[in-house]
């Protein structure tokens, strides 16, 4: 039986200061990483052996990464980045306080961009290119829905990771709050994905048969208690 941990990043800059990210790099908090410790410290506490880490382009998971790696001493197993796993492009909201945005636009548009699974929320006018992408040749979105995430992260779902866990190889995912909702969207067959937050720092653990059923769901707490099992 194999396990699945995915992680949101510890607290950003951004999360702090509750702006709209997307694909821009900002830097964890303080409170960020204590979030990162305390994850591995509770991981290192429930003995779970990964074989591979999965985390994005963005520098916010790969620190979280790095940290709960180093306190569950397994820095020295595979860790695969990938853009697929990144934060969902928020366009021309990038950057903007969602305060000053829910003044102006209203609070049910805010949700529907923000918790939506279609809906987009408002383009860049102008593509952004960055390195790290025209290296690979992927271009950069002017805007993503939680549908449009979906779509990018599922090849490697399929390609990378599951594989993997059907082979009984326990799998790491720290990435981003919508790029996991989209993952648990298609791993729980959720209908009210709306209503799904993921938390910086919570981890959720899936154990898998064989033929990638999942038997248990579980959310970790942070003070040795396990709950939420389904």
């Amino acid at each position: 039986m194999a396990k699945l941990v995915i992680v949101r990043h510890g607290q950003s800059q951004a999360n702090r200061d509750n702006i709209f990210t997307g694909w821009t790099d900002v830097p964890l908090t303080e409170k960020g990483i204590e979030q990162g410790q305390m994850v591995g410290d509770e991981l290192a506490r429930m003995g779970i052996q990964f074989d591979d880490a999965h985390t994005s382009y963005m520098s916010r998971a790969i620190k979280t990464m790095n940290i709960i790696l180093e306190r569950i001493d397994q820095l020295y197993i595979p860790v695969y980045k990938t853009w697929r796993l990144n934060e969902r492009h928020y366009g021309a909201l990038s950057g903007l306080n969602k305060a000053k945005v829910k003044e102006e636009v209203g609070a049910e548009q805010l949700h529907r961009w923000r918790r939506g699974y279609s809906e987009v929320p408002p383009k860049l006018k102008q593509r952004q290119h960055e390195r790290r992408y025209d290296r690979l040749g992927v271009k950069m979105p002017y805007s993503e829905s939680l549908a449009m995430t979906q779509k990018r992260l599922l090849p490697y779902w399929e390609d990378q990771i599951a594989p993997r866990l059907m082979d009984g190889k326990n799998q790491l995912i720290v990435a981003h709050g919508s790029s996991l909702r989209a993952l648990i969207k298609y791993l729980d067959q959720n209908d009210q994905i709306d209503q799904v937050e993921v938390p910086n720092g919570k981890p959720i653990l899936y154990e898998f048969d064989p033929a990638l059923n999942i038997t248990k769901k579980t959310f970790i707490t942070m003070d040795g208690e396990e709950n939420g099992n389904s």
